[in-house]
């Protein structure tokens, strides 16, 4: 039995493929994303009109960083444990204008908020970070940073791939300006698709750096001699690309949401409880937080004497789905998991070190 977002991708191609266009007509194409803005708002307590849709979390944010555009003697801080794509669209921005990256302490496994906030000045233009950290799983205290960053001026950009979906976000207690996210992770939807949460301030102040057919307000009055963009986060989404994602993604959340996203993280700590204690008893160095401020359920560890990529490789191939990043290896359980694949994972891994 298809999944409500693997049906309604799989139905949408087959549709296309089926009948082209003949019922994916303009009226539907002008439509396809409004299911998801509604979805997306719910989960991050926002409106519709907040939410863009773009093919990925890269492409909203590049385009996103464009608009921005830090100019030559200001500076854009982030930390040097970040996933590079979120890193990525403001180096090269900065290469063009002449900005500065400042990339907070990389010795250690942990970015400290204190460390970041010290490199915000008033030259800051934007502070960009993820609320997860993906290597360790920390969560950051992105209010402390907004909080900071606005004293200065600066805008707070958040990449929520890590907790979208597995941790309740509430953009306006967070007070972040924009917060973009992938699909594919804790939200349990397709590739191809990514969400945007722009803050209302910023709706009519930002050009987007990448646009198309889609960003004039209204789409199908074809000219080519004007560009009059919508006045909110719509404005983000500027071409055509596999609607059907969006559809699923918009299932996913809906699923999620039902579900209660504050219920799902309090039952993936639980996984990861009892993961790190059977890690524990094995020796292995747990290097995620355990304190509730700072953690997710993201289990990061060490074992003497292993590679982390070896093991990972073994554990994948006996059915334990792991990654290796950086020098950690990382456990995610997640609300289709139970107690029976942490016991799986840890006799995997007795067998490694056998």
């Amino acid at each position: 039995m298809y999944s409500g977002a693997e049906r309604a991708v799989v139905e949408w191609m087959h549709d296309l493929a089926e009948n082209g266009t003949i019922h994916f007509d303009e009226a539907a194409e002008e439509q396809a994303f409004a299911t998801l803005h509604a979805s997306a708002a719910r989960l991050f307590k926002c409106r519709p009109e907040e939410i863009a849709v773009g093919s990925s979390a890269t492409e909203l944010l590049a385009s996103l960083a464009w608009a921005v555009a830090p100019t030559a003697g200001s500076n854009i801080v982030s930390t040097g444990l970040e996933f590079p794509s979120t890193i990525y669209p403001w180096a090269r921005v900065a290469h063009h204008t002449g900005a500065e990256v400042r990339l907070g302490d990389t010795k250690g496994d942990y970015p400290l908020a204190d460390d970041l906030i010290g490199l915000i000045d008033p030259g800051t233009t934007v502070v960009c970070v993820s609320d997860v950290i993906y290597t360790t799983g920390q969560r950051l205290d992105v209010a402390g940073l907004a909080e900071a960053a606005h004293r200065n001026g600066a805008l707070v950009v958040i990449d929520a791939t890590q907790s979208a979906g597995g941790i309740p976000i509430d953009v306006g207690a967070l007070g972040v300006d924009a917060l973009i996210t992938a699909s594919y992770k804790w939200l349990c939807g397709p590739f191809g698709v990514g969400v945007m949460y722009l803050a209302p301030h910023l709706h009519e102040r930002l050009e987007p750096g990448l646009v198309g057919f889609r960003s004039h307000e209204r789409m199908w009055d074809l000219r080519a001699d004007r560009l009059k963009l919508p006045p909110n986060a719509h404005r983000f989404e500027f071409s055509t690309m596999a609607y059907g994602c969006a559809s699923g993604l918009a299932s996913s959340i809906d699923y999620l949401l039902r579900l209660d996203v504050g219920r799902i993280f309090s039952r993936n700590k639980t996984l990861a409880d009892l993961l790190i204690e059977g890690l524990r008893e094995r020796n292995a160095e747990i290097l995620s937080p355990t304190d509730d401020a700072a953690r997710s359920s993201i289990v990061a560890t060490r074992i003497a004497d292993m590679d982390v990529r070896i093991l990972a490789e073994r554990l994948n191939e006996a059915g334990i789905v792991v990654s290796a990043r950086r020098n950690v290896l990382r456990f995610s359980p997640h609300l289709y998991n139970d107690a029976d694949d942490i016991q799986q994972a840890l006799t995997a891994i007795d067998r490694c070190l056998s």
